[in-house]
């Protein structure tokens, strides 16, 4: 299936549970989800509280566009310019590790470590999750999810951030416009890629 027979529509309240379903899907073998839940037994019964979590926050705060097959989706927030060290005082991270797993630092931990690499001297957009079930992945349909996006950022002038958690994704975001950051080494884990687009022409 090639990016131009992809039809993308935005995410209502009503999407929640599909959502989480694409996402988890997608996550279960991602280097950071292993990371974070390293038994693959306790990952099935918890990782869906964490993307369940941030789901409801980008529903709430921002937007979510699928699919209309189901088989992917993106969340996107839109993100002001903050003093810098502002994520220093940020609770997030303590409350999301509350919510979903209290007993598990490293919920936590890779909050704080990301929170900590995010720009934020710039308003631009922030793509927290995006995800293609396991058995649609390599059908375009990332690029079909974020190339609107993306031109609306160049439209606009906005730039766009995310973490790219494999090597796989972050080839992708490669070809879209996206740019290294300083990479981030999870201890005794994987490293994640911050990657920053300027807006083109």
């Amino acid at each position: 299936m090639g990016e131009r027979t992809v039809r993308v529509r935005t995410a209502g309240q009503g999407d929640r549970d599909l959502l989480i379903g694409i996402l988890d899907a997608a996550f279960q073998s991602d280097p950071v989800s292993g990371w974070l839940f390293p038994d693959p037994e306790y990952r099935r019964a918890v990782h869906p509280r964490l993307v369940a979590a941030l789901t409801g926050l980008v529903l709430n705060e921002g937007w979510a566009d699928v699919t209309e097959d189901g088989s992917a989706c993106a969340l996107w927030l839109s993100e002001p310019a903050r003093d810098k060290g502002a994520h220093a005082e940020d609770d997030g991270p303590a409350r999301l590790r509350e919510a979903i797993d209290p007993d598990n630092e490293r919920v936590e931990l890779v909050g704080r470590l990301t929170g900590a690499a995010h720009p934020s001297d710039r308003a631009h957009l922030y793509l927290p999750l995006i995800g293609v079930l396991p058995d649609r992945q390599g059908k375009g349909l990332g690029t079909a999810l974020l190339g609107p996006v993306l031109d609306r950022c160049d439209r606009e002038g906005l730039p766009a951030y995310l973490e790219a958690s494999n090597p796989g994704s972050r080839g992708l975001y490669e070809r879209l416009g996206f740019t290294d950051r300083e990479p981030l080494d999870l201890p005794d884990g994987p490293r994640v890629w911050p990657m920053w687009r300027e807006p083109r022409g």
